[in-house]
């Protein structure tokens, strides 16, 4: 990969490699934005097969937060970073320490929180060597449970749309991935009588949970884009959905957790030529980085009511995003970009 013509198709402002042998720790954090602010984003502990997988994932991701945090009014840019490996095995104090050194070195440029594979406890170690972590287990914890009430406003916004009524009664939604937030974003929607079909690629354990909580129906992963339903809610990794395998889809709506879920631009193109209403992942899963944002802008004040008040107006973001697609006449997914971009421009002067 050509790492600064990468950064210059993306409009990066600066990518670190971090590494220390002795604890087994390869990492990149990217910083995309920091127009509106410090960058805001997670950290993802996952096993990539190449280095270029890992690079690639993190220059979208991160992208992805400066646009997210633009349109959930938060006065943060965007970063992102990933750890290289089996979480599994390599997993250590000694580990995070060594990451926390690293990030409290770029001097508050980018602000770190749970993303996949790293949790609450995993936060509170990178903490006790930086200060530049939010999320953490002493203010606001786990932001998991907001990214969900956010995903359900959002998709309760598109089915209003879509359906006619808010309600997801009735309404049969695939949950892909049952992790902290998609199985969340399912007690939601048990409780307003959606119907759920769920998977789990790495997590059967959840599956099963979800069966027997929600009354949900275990599926493959061959159905998981197959199978007929009214809503799919991509909550695992994302480029889950391409110009190729959109066409399979057998819904109506689509509205999930994951980060960057459809691969490009096209992919949105064709979603709205078969008349799939998509709600852009970075607008409804804006839930967590409300709170994490909250946490670092008002610190020991912070207020979980005040950040849920901030979170169900997901909704109406919603509606603004597909009434701009509409007025357009683009897609969801341009009119998104758009709608974000036009902040952080606006803030260039």
């Amino acid at each position: 990969m050509k790492i600064f013509e990468e950064m210059n198709k993306y409009g990066h402002e600066q990518i670190v490699f971090a590494r220390d042998e002795k604890v087994g720790l390869n990492a990149i954090i990217a910083i995309h934005s920091t127009v509106l602010g410090p960058a805001l984003g997670g950290t993802r502990f996952f096993d990539y097969k190449t280095e270029d997988e890992a690079l690639f994932d993190v220059l979208r991701l991160s992208r992805g937060m400066t646009l997210k945090n633009a349109a959930a009014g938060l006065k943060l840019g965007g970063g992102k970073a990933v750890i290289i490996g089996d979480p599994k095995k390599i997993k250590s104090r000694e580990l995070f320490h060594a990451y926390g050194k690293f990030i409290d070195s770029l001097g508050g440029k980018y602000y770190t929180a749970e993303d996949v594979n790293v949790n609450s406890a995993d936060v509170a170690q990178i903490n006790e060597t930086t200060k530049f972590v939010t999320g953490t287990p002493a203010i606001s914890g786990n932001p998991s449970p907001f990214t969900a009430r956010g995903i359900y406003m959002g998709m309760k916004a598109g089915t209003s749309v879509k359906f006619g009524t808010d309600s997801l009664k009735d309404k049969t939604v695939v949950v892909q991935g049952t992790g902290s937030v998609g199985y969340a974003l399912c007690g939601h929607l048990y409780k307003d009588g959606a119907k759920l079909k769920v998977y789990d690629k790495f997590n059967p354990v959840s599956v099963e949970k979800a069966v027997k909580e929600f009354d949900a129906t275990a599926i493959t992963e061959e159905e998981v884009l197959t199978t007929d339903c009214d809503i799919f809610a991509p909550c695992a990794m994302g480029a889950v959905l391409n110009t190729e395998n959109a066409k399979y889809l057998k819904c109506k709506l689509i509205a999930g957790a994951a980060n960057n879920v459809l691969m490009d631009a096209a992919t949105g193109d064709v979603l709205e030529n078969m008349d799939i209403l998509y709600l852009p992942d970075y607008i409804i899963n804006a839930g967590g980085v409300i709170s994490c944002g909250m946490e670092i802008t008002d610190g020991i004040n912070y207020n979980a009511e005040v950040v849920n008040a901030k979170v169900d107006k997901i909704y109406d973001t919603t509606l603004k995003i597909i009434s701009l697609a509409k007025e357009k006449h683009i897609s969801t997914y341009r009119a998104a970009d758009e709608y974000a971009e036009s902040i952080v421009n606006a803030q260039k002067g």
